[in-house]
């Protein structure tokens, strides 16, 4: 076994120990199940048989899953559900994953994010999905529920090791939450990684961020195909930003690693031939990332771990984790 194969199961065995705290936007993801039956008489719809349903942690609430599956719970969450249905179910999902909700804020005017996904199977075929239905408010949060956030971070901040901001651009993250929580961040000396799709550029002085490839391509205006297409965009991002390193993440190409001094690390993808569903894959990588970066480890190594984790769970349908013990077993078939 090589030095650095060595290294990273070292330090993956160390991914349970720091403390994670996710704000953004928290989201319930719905998954209906059902047989098809015929067709309606009503509309030419088809009939479903509920067979199940199951609720997922979506959004910035699969972030804090990933983490918490791995660090046994010491997670917590801020963000705003509403005074619905859907955030009992929310807070209760949490509550089952060992995730901190104290910190969440109920604003009656506000949906609570939730994405519900209908799907029907006949019994030669496999489950298809059939329709998506969003409930969410876009509208950014109210002048009363930013100031309870702000109250939140001041508690929650000073106790965990690192901290997620993912935004999803459903108006939890306001530009006066989002520097709140890096002035914070600085004052306590800890660890910040954003996970955006878009105006990057609100993001001063954090740790790092996670862009996939699209997105990056968007904010710096040209399309990313050589490396130096890569090290010039991830150059512009540091500039923009103040960060210490830049992740791109890129797919079935692997991710690349920019960093202030001017490296760049390219790294290579673990598993092309077994994707069945890459939902919620940028949040894996994310949450790995952060935990790797909170146990010492470089951006580069860091996103080793984070590329391994995602390799894990696109094989699963919908949002999934991955555990240390996978982890483990999974790096001692590849080569590094």
């Amino acid at each position: 076994m090589n030095r650095k194969k060595e290294k990273l199961i070292k330090y993956i065995s160390k991914l349970c120990e720091p403390k994670i705290l996710v704000i953004g936007d928290l989201a319930l993801d719905e998954m209906i199940y059902g047989n098809t039956e015929r067709i309606s008489r009503e509309a030419p719809v088809l009939i479903l048989q509920h067979t199940h349903t199951k609720l997922i942690l979506g959004g910035a609430s699969n972030a804090a899953h990933n983490a918490s599956v791995l660090n046994n719970g010491k997670v917590a969450v801020i963000g705003v559900v509403g005074d619905d249905y859907n955030g009992i179910q929310l807070i209760d999902t949490f509550k089952s994953a060992k995730i901190e909700t104290k910190y969440i804020v109920k604003d009656k005017t506000r949906k609570t994010i939730t994405k519900t996904r209908i799907s029907g199977s006949c019994s030669q075929s496999i489950t298809q999905q059939i329709v998506r239905i969003d409930r969410q408010t876009n509208e950014v949060i109210s002048d009363a529920t930013e100031k309870k956030i702000f109250k939140n971070l001041e508690k929650a901040v000073p106790l965990y090791d690192a901290i997620i901001i993912s935004d999803y651009h459903i108006g939890t993250l306001s530009q006066k939450v989002i520097d709140y929580t890096i002035e914070l961040a600085k004052k306590y000396s800890k660890i910040v990684v954003v996970d955006a799709q878009k105006n990057l550029e609100n993001y001063k002085n954090v740790t790092s961020m996670t862009p996939n490839l699209p997105d990056t391509q968007s904010n710096v205006g040209f399309l990313l195909n050589t490396d130096e297409d890569f090290k010039k965009a991830g150059v512009i991002l540091l500039k923009n930003t103040n960060a210490k390193s830049i992740l791109i993440t890129c797919g079935d190409r692997g991710m690349v690693v920019v960093k202030s001094n001017g490296d760049m690390i390219k790294i290579p993808v673990f598993n092309k031939a077994e994707v069945f569903d890459v939902t919620g894959a940028g949040d894996t990588v994310t949450a790995l990332y952060t935990m790797a970066l909170a146990v010492g480890l470089a951006p580069e190594d860091a996103a080793v771990i984070g590329n391994l984790g995602a390799s894990l769970v696109i094989k699963q349908f919908g949002c999934a984790t991955t555990t240390i013990k996978e982890m483990l077993d999974a790096i001692e078939g590849i080569e590094i």
